[in-house]
């Protein structure tokens, strides 16, 4: 109990100490201020853009490979030259495909076309043309607002429907509900009979803004656009208990071989991409920013770790006498080493209460598509660093202050 009493006791005369020097308080936390503030900011900045990408990402589904003529990312062995020999996925590949895989529950061909002009009377924009199969909204996100998916009837025969984005629904039917409504794809009439939810700016748009797109059956896309070079992509979902897809990978790759009369010796003449490409990519990127915070935090953390220790070796020459006459009174040393060492953590906490104050205020300014999000990890992180630090800068100084000799401490002027 009187170990806790003086502990407190401790607290209580780092505080007066902190109080009774504001100013030279508020010079020697600035720099823990900016260390934390440049830290905590760019992790604040990298899990926003993290967070930002990977909602991207869940558009294009999750266990899933993409069948393509061109490989998502390249290795330093690659020729690459050799792809613009590979052939253009093709429908009757994703029918093979849909009809004997067996590691794989959902299967879908999928391709866009982009600037295309939809109209509604003289309502008209710029709109993303996706054509798809039946299983698409099973590989990736189409949450539906209004309206209804295709059924396999309109997929089978290929009839002219569309499932809408948000802003292609704003633009062409103002104040009204599109569903049941028609507009115009590059002449041709299409029955609305969804919309999807909106799903806003984002910096990572994988597959295309679903707000500015309109999903229509594949029979219809490639009547509209296939006349002169048809080219797909085949998305495939494979089983949760498929790990790392391997099953379902060599099974894609045995059939497509045996389908494209490929020899045993021969390589590949096609791609298996994976979304974790574009994660891993990106990934890499995320390190170096976060290692970029840690570098220029550090260098500022360091100057205020120095500025504080600098001023506990001041306040510890300040307070010789006062030391001198606790230790007298009978003030044991950790009492006295624990009231320098709570006032440097104290100084260091300030300091990065105060940065984290500043990382919040930045997220009330808008940078266009990015929602900078403060979030507890990051605070907890920036505590826990100040405080690290402030026992650092103080453990030399509150050492020094306790190893005094009362007799000499007290006759110090």
């Amino acid at each position: 109990m009187q170990f806790l009493r003086q502990t407190f006791e401790s607290f209580r005369f780092a505080w007066q100490a902190l109080r009774s020097n504001l100013l030279r308080t508020t010079l020697s936390l600035l720099g823990v201020t900016v260390g934390i503030f440049a830290i905590i900011a760019v992790f604040t900045l990298v899990d926003s853009l993290e967070r930002n990408i990977r909602d991207s990402l869940s558009f294009i589904g999750d266990k899933v490979v993409y069948i393509e003529k061109w490989p998502w990312s390249f290795d330093t062995e690659t020729q690459w030259w050799k792809f613009f020999q590979w052939p253009e996925p093709s429908y009757k590949e994703y029918r093979v495909l849909s009809e004997r895989l067996e590691n794989a529950q959902a299967i879908a061909a999928i391709d866009f076309k982009g600037r295309v002009t939809v109209k509604n009377g003289n309502n008209s924009m710029a709109s993303l043309i996706q054509g798809t199969t039946l299983d698409y909204n099973k590989i990736s996100e189409v949450p539906i607002e209004a309206g209804r998916y295709f059924t396999q009837q309109e997929v089978e025969n290929a009839r002219n429907v569309t499932i809408i984005g948000a802003d292609v629904a704003e633009n062409l039917f103002p104040g009204q509900d599109p569903v049941g409504k028609t507009l115009k794809i590059s002449g041709l009439n299409f029955v609305v009979i969804g919309v999807q939810q909106r799903k806003g700016e984002s910096i990572l748009n994988v597959g295309g803004n679903p707000d500015i797109k309109c999903l229509i059956t594949y029979g219809s896309f490639a009547r509209l656009f296939h006349s002169i070079k048809p080219s797909i992509s085949i998305a495939i979902k494979g089983y949760d208990s498929d790990e790392g897809l391997m099953e379902l990978e060599s099974e894609i790759r045995g059939l497509l071989r045996t389908r494209r009369g490929l020899r045993p010796l021969q390589g590949d003449n096609f791609a298996i991409n994976r979304p974790e490409a574009i994660a891993n990519a990106i990934g890499g990127i995320f390190s170096v920013l976060t290692l970029a915070g840690w570098v220029i935090g550090g260098f500022s953390i360091l100057i205020g770790g120095f500025g504080i220790a600098n001023i506990m070796f001041v306040s510890v020459k300040e307070r010789t006498n006062i030391i001198g006459i606790q230790k007298s009174l009978g003030a044991k040393n950790y009492f006295i080493l624990f009231q320098f060492l709570f006032e440097a953590v104290l100084l260091s906490l300030v300091g990065g209460f105060a940065g984290i104050f500043l990382v919040y205020l930045l997220s009330f300014v808008s940078l266009g598509s990015l929602d900078l999000q403060l979030t507890t990890g990051n605070v907890v992180l920036g505590l826990g660093v100040s405080s690290i630090i402030g026992i650092i800068s103080g453990i030399i100084p509150a050492f020094t202050a306790a190893s005094l000799d009362p007799v000499i401490a007290i006759r110090a002027k």
